[in-house]
């Protein structure tokens, strides 16, 4: 019954959205009839809504405005057009997709999805203006491998997780990682953007419309690429500092703990911008300001969206979905690696959330790593590639992807749902081929 409520709560998703109801809204309205018909009260429902919404916006909300405002300084100082004009005449048209995969590769690593999505949003655009490339050829790599590495590539927070929780080797994991990664992401990133680049899609203004920036002085490639790029530079040296400093009193590592956060990161930065890009460049305060207040206003109704994506997550976790997912996998007999890939895509299907999932999947194929039958380090990159498939409403990265580039419902599933399957796919076939030498 849980399968069936599931599905249509899919469908009447799509049916409001086929008349023309805000996503924020519809989502609010199918989450509050899933959760009554799988059995929640009413009291027990409204808890669950807050607490969706309080989960999602407490680390997200900042995370999101902090990231539109510095793209729109970036966009209207022209630094973003610095950057996409550096990365075209460097690698060339021909081969931009590969300068943006690089470049979200690199960012991704360090950076939970939604942090490094914000912060590369501003980019992709710049670019697709800039060479007149279709939107999803340049967004697709993006995207692709910021997901991929969320799932597979230590020091990324997802996949240290799992490896904490079954004991697996980093370097290791790392290593068997970027074996899956690569071959993957090159699959649902380039490729797929290639086959995808004839869908037409509406054009894309970045954080609530352009701005007059004729008479503020082009900034500096070295300017432009420090202050966009320094948000990870900050976690970067926060995720190496920990790892080289093992104690945690030390004083320096609290420091860089703290500035390696990523709404502080994501602050220092735009305080940054807002003086070499803006005060240093000539322009006033309340100009400064007008600009962050656009950027906030012109993200309200995604953050929104967003948020009512995380409430419809949160009611189906709380009405025991997951349980019932869980206890239907376990009556299944078979490979423990395929079992554990199974197991996290069903409750990534159901739960919308990746890491939910993939923490979830964990407690449960957990015996099957202490039993000894498989590789920890291949446990660990099958739950990652599990967390990643068939994202759909539930999902948050969903409508942050299908609000920011103002796609329709069915472009978003066609491109965004299809790459994520692909690269969950992907990755249980290299997880399986590399258990054929690894045991």
């Amino acid at each position: 019954m849980t399968f069936v409520i599931l599905l249509l709560a899919i469908a009447l998703q799509v049916f409001l959205t086929m008349k023309k109801v805000v996503p924020f809204l519809s989502l609010l309205i199918v989450a509050i009839l899933s959760g009554l018909l799988l059995g929640m009260g009413p009291s027990a429902l409204i808890a669950s809504i807050e607490k969706g919404v309080g989960s999602t916006l407490g680390g997200l909300a900042l995370i999101v405005c902090l990231g539109a405002v510095l793209g729109k300084i970036l966009e209207v100082s022209s630094a973003a057009e610095q950057i996409a004009t550096t990365l075209i005449n460097g690698f060339g048209i021909k081969n931009i997709q590969w300068a943006v995969l690089l470049t979200g590769f690199l960012i991704g690593i360090p950076l939970y999805y939604n942090a490094g999505f914000v912060i590369l949003v501003p980019l992709v655009i710049s670019i697709t203006k800039r060479t007149g490339l279709p939107l999803l050829y340049i967004v697709i790599p993006m995207a692709a491998s910021l997901s991929t590495t969320h799932c597979f590539l230590p020091p990324h927070p997802g996949p240290v997780v799992l490896v904490n929780a079954f004991h697996a080797d980093m370097g290791k994991t790392l290593v068997y990682g970027l074996s899956i990664a690569i071959p993957a992401v090159i699959i649902a990133g380039p490729l797929l953007g290639s086959i995808l680049k004839k869908m037409a899609t509406q054009p894309v203004d970045l954080f609530g419309g352009g701005a007059d920036n004729s008479r503020i002085p082009r900034p500096s490639v070295a300017s432009s690429f420090f202050i966009a790029l320094l948000p990870v530079l900050l976690i970067s040296i926060s995720v190496v500092t920990n790892l080289l400093l093992t104690d945690k009193e030390n004083l320096l590592r609290k420091i860089l703990s703290f500035t390696g956060d990523s709404t502080i990161a994501l602050l220092i930065a735009v305080l940054c911008a807002i003086y070499f890009f803006g005060l240093k460049a000539g322009q006033e305060m309340n100009s400064i300001m007008k600009w962050v207040t656009d950027a906030i206003s012109g993200i309200a109704m995604i953050l929104l969206t967003i948020t009512a994506g995380g409430v419809f997550k949160q009611v189906l976790i709380d009405s025991g979905t997951g349980n019932t997912i869980s206890a239907f996998s376990a009556t299944l007999q078979m490979p423990p690696l395929i079992f554990a890939w199974l197991v996290t895509a069903l409750l990534r299907v159901t739960l919308g959330s990746a890491t939910v999932a993939g923490l979830t999947a964990a407690g449960i194929v957990s015996p099957l790593v202490m039993a000894g039958s498989v590789a920890p380090e291949l446990m660990v990159l099958a739950v990652g590639a599990g967390s990643v498939f068939g994202s759909h409403i539930n999902d948050s990265g969903f409508w942050m992807y299908k609000e920011f580039f103002k796609l329709t419902l069915k472009q978003t599933f066609l491109s965004w749902s299809v790459m994520e399957t692909l690269i969950s796919v992907l990755g249980l076939i290299g997880v399986l081929l590399l258990h054929l030498f690894i045991k």
